[in-house]
């Protein structure tokens, strides 16, 4: 089978097609018979600085659609032939990739394997981020970074379904803020002047819910951007900024609280809750809640234009490696 990995850390030129041997499913996996691969910024980070790399080489990839090639012991409720979609540790720029049962998911009615490959790292993410994590009540304020982006196409449409005030964005240059407007925002700010209009925005009162996948400086902003009892849900930290830390002073003062979540996180430390989390999120997809647009798409070989093309900033929505021709 053919597969695209690096054996060293660099720029997208690192990525190779490589040929490999098509795994067998051990104890609770299948192995899935990919169609499309989606392309993350995880990915990126992975090629270039080793994010989550145990070992080269290394087949990046995080989530697929795809169709069950063969089902190993004690994976239940899973047959080889039934079409699916995989939150995957590693492996899924492959034409066959195994995965754990418990990470994967049969498509529900409507649901076809192109669009499937767009949800499971983005729709449960922003769904847990807004609901589980970020406990979003109707009529309170949102701001979400990053909101042209995958998981920020889908949070602005899922604040909007679940009843927010307002649903503001943040992006990283002028031209992605028509996308987010056209996916649930009612106003879209620029990194370098967020803090100042959100304030200009809420009349000095701020946000009641705060979504950062960036961290460093721009999640220190973005508690200032918090109203009194306001909450800031860390998932990702692609500026690379060292750890942080906040306590008393900056959360005392006005009730103030910080959370995480990682879905990755979450596959490897409850696997159930994830499953209970997906299935939830993916309804809001076949009943039309909310929609992802493939923005881009590249055949598998071409794996390093993807990683240009998101690793630019320019890109918006979701882009997908087409793995099956």
């Amino acid at each position: 089978m053919r597969t695209v990995a690096f054996q060293e850390y660099g720029g997208p030129e690192v990525l190779r097609v490589v040929e490999a041997e098509p795994p067998e499913p051990g104890p609770g996996q299948v192995t899935i018979d990919v169609a499309y691969a989606g392309v993350n910024f995880a990915d990126l980070k992975a090629r270039a600085e080793g994010y989550r790399v145990a070992s080269l080489p290394y087949v990046p990839g995080l989530e697929v659609s795809g169709r069950i090639r063969a089902v190993g012991p004690g994976a239940e409720g899973l047959r080889p032939g039934q079409d699916v979609a995989a939150l995957v540790g590693g492996g899924a720029y492959a034409e066959t990739v195994a995965a754990e049962a418990a990470t994967v998911f049969p498509l529900p009615d409507g649901l076809d394997l192109r669009t499937a490959a767009t949800l499971p790292t983005v729709l449960p993410t922003a769904h847990a981020l807004l609901h589980e994590v970020g406990r979003l009540r109707a009529g309170e304020s949102v701001l979400v970074h990053g909101a042209a982006g995958g998981i920020g196409t889908v949070a602005g449409q899922l604040a909007r379904a679940a009843g927010a005030g307002a649903v503001y964005g943040v992006v990283s240059s002028t031209a992605k803020a028509p996308h987010a407007l056209e996916h649930g925002y009612d106003e879209v700010f620029t990194t370098d002047t967020f803090p100042d209009d959100i304030h200009r925005a809420t009349g000095g009162r701020g946000v009641d819910l705060v979504l950062d996948p960036v961290g460093g400086d721009t999640l220190r902003r973005g508690l200032d951007t918090l109203a009194v009892f306001g909450r800031l849900v860390s998932f990702g930290n692609a500026s690379g900024a060292e750890p942080w830390h906040v306590g008393q002073p900056e959360l005392y003062a006005q009730g103030r609280s910080v959370a995480g979540f990682s879905i990755l996180a979450l596959a490897q430390s409850a696997p159930e809750a994830l499953r209970s989390l997906t299935e939830r999120a993916f309804r809001t997809a076949t009943d039309g809640t909310v929609t992802l647009p493939v923005t881009a798409e590249f055949p598998l070989p071409d794996a390093a234009e993807a990683h240009r093309l998101m690793g630019g900033r320019t890109s918006t929505g979701k882009l997908l490696l087409r793995i099956a021709d």
